[in-house]
């Protein structure tokens, strides 16, 4: 009997998901879900064939240089894939896949809260219930905006961005998108397409990101693109923190520029940014955009069918380097 391919797991999964591994490889588990150092990562990944991690795990290409020759494949229990330096992999001989499709339903519908609490004022609202401040009421208290009726701008029109805009027609939106390509016309579903980002923010009232971060993506929301929404707008970031210009968004949320952010990442994860928490026109969650046990459960699931194709000698569906 040929020898099961020895596989990293980084962080701890779902106890479903673990169990394939289990019949499948020879998994080394994490067994107290810490998060482990550059050094540690790399000693870790010395004796296997290959890596399953999270975005939590850097690869970056001093890391990649100092893996083995044995290990195969990092098969990413994530979409996003900025956390590994993809031209240090493929010049390496490493394949890297990642996990699309399956966690786009649970990431559209925090984008979603995110619109809604920040809208409706829910993280004031809830902080005041539980101090047991509540104490008046009248025709201006709590006013917030109605998203009803508004005008829905989405960066990224990827499968995230799709589901997104069909939950924002829900509520009657009208859905405006910039992506690299323009979607045909049974994708678009009536979706209004800019060619230009600057084209796009004019027309915003809401703006929710689902694009990948990039060379040209990278901190591109700054203070002239905040400036270039409508007053009074409210911004949604369910993608990566490192999209925004954090010290541009806290100008225009104190500004006024912006009503209200819904924010589930951060530059700095965890932790994310202090002066963003101190604002009370700001709904924060801490990147659990994909954290329903359904999703956790297919996004390992998918990394494992990745890890299937490349032991078998296959091409990976999901191969990204």
């Amino acid at each position: 009997m040929s020898k099961k391919p020895v596989i990293l797991v980084t962080r701890r999964l779902s106890d479903e998901v673990q169990q394939r591994l289990s019949n499948d490889y020879e998994p080394i588990f994490n067994s107290d879900d810490h998060v482990f150092s550059k050094s540690e990562l790399i000693e870790k990944c010395q004796n296997v064939d290959g890596v399953l991690p999270c975005h939590s795990e850097v690869f970056s290409s001093d890391v990649i240089a100092a893996l083995p020759a044995r290990l195969k494949v990092i098969a990413n229990h994530s979409v996003g894939v900025d956390h590994v330096d993809l031209v240090a992999a493929k010049d390496k001989g490493i394949i890297v896949t990642n996990t699309p499709d399956v966690l786009s339903d649970a990431t559209a519908e925090i984008a979603i809260l995110c619109m809604l609490a920040a809208a409706r004022r829910g993280s004031e609202g809830d902080r005041m219930m539980r101090a047991g401040a509540w104490d008046f009421w009248s025709p201006a208290f709590m006013v917030g905006v109605q998203v009803t009726g508004k005008r829905f701008g989405i960066i990224g029109m990827g499968r995230v961005g799709q589901v997104t805009a069909e939950r924002a027609r829900g509520f009657g939106m009208e859905v405006h998108y910039h992506n690299r390509r323009r979607l045909d016309k049974v994708e678009e579903k009536g979706a209004i397409f800019h060619d230009s980002v600057d084209g796009l923010l004019g027309h915003a009232d809401v703006l929710s990101l689902h694009c990948p971060v990039t060379p040209d993506t990278s901190g591109f929301m700054t203070t002239e693109k905040f400036d270039l929404l409508p007053d009074s707008a409210i911004f949604v970031n369910t993608a990566r923190g490192a999209l925004v210009d954090e010290e541009a968004l806290v100008a225009a949320l104190r500004s006024g520029k912006l009503f209200a952010a819904g924010l589930d990442v951060y530059r700095d994860e965890p932790g994310g940014n202090p002066e963003l928490a101190a604002l009370d026109n700001v709904f924060m969650l801490p990147h659990i955009g994909s954290a329903t046990r359904d999703t956790r459960i297919a996004m390992g699931f998918r990394a494992i069918d990745n890890l299937d194709a490349v032991f078998a000698g296959h091409e990976p569906k999901d191969r990204v380097a």
